[in-house]
């Protein structure tokens, strides 16, 4: 499996900065032609770097509520499944999950009300806190951060000798062949007896 290399990094910069920037200016920018800079593209996104092209509004010019930085913490073992619900809710921004089930987000809520957010959900929250947000942004940023995602099966760091493999469109990445063998085969098992 191959890391980054500079050209990677760059195309990513160039991205974060614009999502929308052609392939063309792209390839003008880093030295190659257009159809490498798409294959380049293609897999960043097919390893699973590149999770989406996405808009950045600037919610300070829209009329839709109140900005809020909602702090929650949720029940023992419940935090993923609160993080995909407020993932879910349109008033929603960003949301941010700990590793304790604390959960960070932003959103724009009308007449204060918070807890319709939590509606449906309600017993897996603990409490929560509310500020008002004077302002946000968000700047993402890739610096020299390499490519080291963790393999599903043993936890180590998978480099450029790890494997990818795809299970019904999710991507996960292995250290070895033997962690992806042992994967395929719990796989298989769930799969066959569900």
């Amino acid at each position: 499996m191959r890391g980054l290399d500079d050209t990677d990094r760059e195309i990513l910069r160039i991205l974060l900065d614009d999502g929308r920037r052609s392939y063309s200016d792209i390839a003008e920018t880093v030295g190659l032609s257009a159809p490498a800079v798409s294959d380049r593209i293609d897999r960043l996104r097919e390893i699973g770097l590149i999770r989406r092209f996405t808009v950045d509004l600037d919610r300070g010019l829209l009329r839709e509520g109140t900005p809020v930085l909602v702090t929650v913490q949720a029940d023992p073992g419940t935090g993923k499944r609160l993080e995909s619900h407020l993932q879910e809710q349109p008033a929603v921004e960003h949301v941010f999950r700990t590793a304790g089930e604390t959960l960070v987000c932003t959103a724009a809520v009308t007449d204060g009300d918070v807890e319709t957010l939590f509606e449906e959900v309600v017993d897996s929250v603990r409490s929560y806190d509310v500020q008002l947000l004077a302002e946000t942004s968000w700047t993402p940023q890739l610096d020299q951060a390499e490519f080291a995602p963790d393999c599903v099966e043993c936890g180590n760091t998978v480099d450029t000798e790890g494997e990818r493999e795809s299970f019904d469109g999710t991507v996960y990445h292995f250290c070895c062949s033997s962690c992806l063998e042992s994967f395929q085969e719990q796989y298989d098992r769930l799969s066959d007896g569900a």
